[in-house]
């Protein structure tokens, strides 16, 4: 096992610059996701740590070895595609360690690191099977026992589950924390799914427009972002955002009851900055009288109220009690205000 380092990586493609000097230390045995909007470079990004994308400047790293310019099959990676790409006339065993054999390996040792992979994966009871057997779970499960078997230093994943629906999804996601947890490798994860991201990964790595915008544990992000995009991208349903005045130094806004005291890095003079804040911060005050329900979403243990505010803001917020909201309804708002958080309406930069 080993980490990855990323030295002010660029990617260009002609004289279009999609890659903008990532600096990144992913640590031994880590589990780090790469997660964006689409078009942001999180793919690309991974491509070129698996060699399959040159790398127009900078270094990358695995382990003790730069391996910027090194053939992919020689980097110590294996990857998992977004399809699955079985060859449909062999067996789960002889997909699995085709590669194996391609590189002349006995076949004593491929059997045996079949098995240990299938026990891994829990895939003995369909080893001789073919993909058309199989659901598209169990395919994926395939793909990442091939890759398994080839003993790598780093495991890339290129938006593994996309294919899968909704409830395989969990349970994909689930396989996959475990595999690490078993196995102990460095693994990169790209996905454009915030939501597998924090429920993967030990580091998230936030990416927009091929830059960083910000790096840490899930719960770091979630609860400290640096800027309104990361903010706004990591929780979901998303954080609610609210163009508010600034008067007489505390932070108002119509829809809200109480008003918020503002920090010492709002500049001087500013009267306008964005209130940024979660839906699970609001609390409904039934004797309130300033927003309107426009949708509710009942969904069990919780339900979601999409609200229209006085001057047309739309906000979301989150109800656990036995009343709750529905359509139609006027309510107030009050909000947490050690939970709100200030951005520059401009910049939309943290004000911490």
């Amino acid at each position: 096992m080993t980490g990855v380092t990323l030295i002010g990586a660029i990617k260009r493609y002609g004289q279009t610059q999609v890659i903008h000097g990532i600096d990144l230390q992913i640590e031994d045995g880590e589990f780090c996701v790469f997660v964006g909007p689409s078009g942001c470079g999180k793919s690309t990004l991974l491509r070129m740590i698996a060699g399959l994308e040159e790398t127009s400047d900078g270094e990358i790293h695995i382990g003790a070895r730069e391996v910027t310019h090194v053939d992919p099959a020689k980097r110590g990676v294996a990857m998992v595609f977004q399809t699955y790409a079985l060859y449909p006339h062999m067996t789960v065993a002889e997909n699995m360690g085709f590669g194996l054999r391609m590189n002349g390996v006995a076949k004593a040792e491929i059997e045996q690191k079949v098995q240990e992979a299938s026990n891994i994966l829990k895939l003995d009871p369909y080893l001789k099977r073919k993909p058309k057997a199989l659901s598209g779970g169990q395919r994926q499960r395939v793909a990442i026992g091939r890759a398994i078997v080839r003993g790598p230093e780093v495991f890339l994943f290129d938006e593994p589950l996309s294919n899968l629906d909704a409830e395989l999804r969990v349970e994909m996601r689930v396989e996959i924390a475990r595999l690490h947890q078993e196995i102990g490798a460095t693994m990169i994860y790209v996905t454009h799914d915030q939501v597998e991201a924090m429920t993967m990964a030990d580091k998230i790595v936030v990416l927009r427009d091929g830059r960083i915008e910000q790096v840490g544990a899930p719960m770091d992000l979630y609860r400290n972002p640096d800027n309104k995009f990361v903010a706004g991208f990591i929780g979901s349903p998303a954080m609610n955002f609210l163009d508010c005045e600034v008067v007489d130094g505390v932070v108002r806004h119509p829809a809200l009851v109480d008003s918020i005291p503002v920090t010492e890095s709002v500049p001087t003079g500013a009267t306008k900055v964005t209130l940024g804040i979660r839906p699970e911060h609001i609390h409904v005050d039934r004797n309130g009288d300033t927003c309107t329900v426009d949708l509710t979403e009942a969904l069990g243990g919780v339900s979601y109220s999409y609200l229209l505010t006085p001057n047309g803001d739309k906000l979301i917020v989150e109800e656990r009690d036995d009343q709750r909201s529905t359509t139609g309804d006027r309510i107030g708002l009050s909000v947490r205000a050690e939970r709100a958080m200030l951005f520059d309406s401009e910049t939309g930069q943290r004000l911490r």
